[in-house]
C-alpha cells in the first residue's frame, strides 16, 4: 500500500495522458496510467521510458468502456496499492463522420469510451473518496464539446456530456471534499495532430489566436492544479485552455 496520495489517469499512455501522469508523479503523487488490454506492449516501452527517465509510474490494465473490466481494474488497484484519490477520466478516440454518414457503430464507440468511460471508472471510486474526506475527479472535455465541430456529433456530445457529469457529480460530493472539475484542451500537439496532413494543420493553427497548438504539459498542468489540495474550492467549473479558440462566460 502506498502512503503518497494515489492517482489514476486512464488513457495514461496517450499524448496528454502521459503528460498528465508525468505532471502528477512530480508533484508527489503515486500514479497509475491506465491502458487498453490490447496496449499492453505499448504500456509497457513507455513505462520503460519512463523509468530510464527516474519517473515511477505505474501501468494497469482496463478496458474503460466495459463496467465489468473497470471493476475489475479497481478491485486490482485496491489490493494492490490502495484508495484512489485523484482520479483523471482522459481517455478518448474519435470517428469523425457527417452525420449523413455517420455509422451506429461509429456514434456507438465515441459514447462508449468518451462519456461511459466516466461513469464506468468513477463509478468504482467515489465511495472511497467521500470516506477518506478527500478527492479530485477531473474530466479531459473538449474545446469542441463547448462550440460543437462540423463532422463531430459523437465526439462533442460525449465531450459536452462529461461536463454535465461533471456539474451534477460536484454538487453530490461537495460536502465531503471531493471536487469534480473538467478542464477542455484546444487542439494539443499530440501524435494524433502530427498524423493531421500538413495543410489542414496549418489551417486548423490559422484559426487559434495563440497562432499555435498546445503542447501536452500545458495541459497537464492545469489538471495538476485542479488535484492539488489547495484548489478545494473549486468544483464544477470548466476551465478551458484552448489558446483563445473559443472564448465565453
Amino acid at each position: 500500500m502506498t502512503t503518497k496520495t494515489l492517482a489514476l489517469v486512464t488513457g495514461g499512455v496517450g499524448g496528454i495522458g502521459s503528460a498528465i501522469c508525468e505532471e502528477l508523479v512530480q508533484r508527489g503523487y503515486q500514479v497509475l496510467a491506465n491502458y487498453h488490454p490490447s496496449e499492453e506492449a505499448r504500456a509497457k516501452d513507455k513505462q520503460k521510458a519512463w523509468k530510464n527517465a527516474g519517473l515511477d509510474i505505474g501501468i494497469v490494465s482496463g478496458d474503460v468502456a466495459s463496467f465489468a473490466s473497470c471493476t475489475d481494474m479497481a478491485k486490482a488497484i485496491k489490493e494492490k496499492f490502495g484508495t484512489v484519490q485523484v482520479l483523471v477520466n482522459c481517455a478518448g478516440i474519435t470517428r469523425d463522420k457527417t452525420l449523413k454518414k455517420m455509422e451506429e457503430a461509429d456514434w456507438a464507440a465515441v459514447l462508449h469510451v468518451n462519456l461511459d468511460s466516466v461513469f464506468n471508472v468513477t463509478k468504482q471510486f467515489i465511495d472511497g473518496m467521500t470516506e477518506a474526506g478527500f478527492g479530485r475527479v477531473v474530466n479531459i472535455s473538449s474545446v469542441n464539446g463547448k462550440k460543437g465541430q462540423f463532422g463531430q456529433a459523437n465526439y462533442s456530445a460525449a465531450k459536452a456530456g462529461m461536463h454535465g457529469f461533471a456539474m451534477a457529480l460536484a454538487q453530490e460530493v461537495a460536502r465531503k471534499g471531493v471536487t469534480v472539475n473538467c478542464v477542455s484542451p484546444g487542439y494539443t500537439n499530440t501524435a494524433m495532430m502530427q498524423a493531421i496532413p500538413e495543410d489542414v494543420l496549418k489551417q486548423i493553427v490559422a484559426q487559434v489566436p495563440m497562432q499555435r497548438l498546445a503542447e501536452p504539459d500545458e495541459i497537464a498542468y492545469v489538471v495538476g492544479f485542479l488535484a492539488d489540495k489547495r484548489a478545494g474550492y473549486i468544483t464544477g467549473a470548466n476551465i478551458s485552455a484552448n489558446g483563445g479558440l473559443f472564448i465565453s462566460f
